[in-house]
């Protein structure tokens, strides 16, 4: 078994599916992004289903209650033109991984690994952010 990590970033994927997974498969201490608060919070409008809508609303806010989340600022912004640049030079397309390469950009400036549960969203970042998957 892997030593679980003291610290970590996660990522919008793990935030979602955090009921479903082990406690000690995620670091000991834990950390959101407010790019992931962002992203939860845009989550009601993107459905038309009423159950889901209210699913993801609670979800908003039992995150908003249990996190004090990270800002996204100034070192955030100069991590993401080493994010940005690092995705380009891997033949991908940046834009299309907004959201995420601004998470990642936050756990660059912040010094912590990226926990998620889709690896593949942050191809091409080895050497600036340690991408854990769970």
């Amino acid at each position: 078994m892997a030593e679980r990590l003291r610290s970590g970033l996660l990522d919008t994927s793990v935030v979602v599916d955090l009921e479903h997974l082990e406690p000690e498969r995620l670091p000991e201490q834990v950390a959101v992004s407010a790019v992931t608060l962002a992203e939860l919070a845009a989550g009601p409008a993107a459905t038309d289903e009423a159950d889901e809508r209210a699913r993801r609303q609670d979800r908003l806010q039992r995150v908003e209650a249990a996190f004090d989340p990270v800002p996204f600022g100034v070192e955030g912004a100069r991590a993401y033109g080493r994010v940005y640049a690092a995705v380009r030079a891997s033949g991908r397309a940046p834009r299309r991984r907004f959201a995420d390469l601004l998470i990642a950009a936050t756990a660059v400036a912040e010094g912590l690994p990226l926990v998620t549960r889709n690896p593949g969203d942050f191809v091409g970042l080895a050497g600036l952010v340690d991408v854990v998957e769970v």
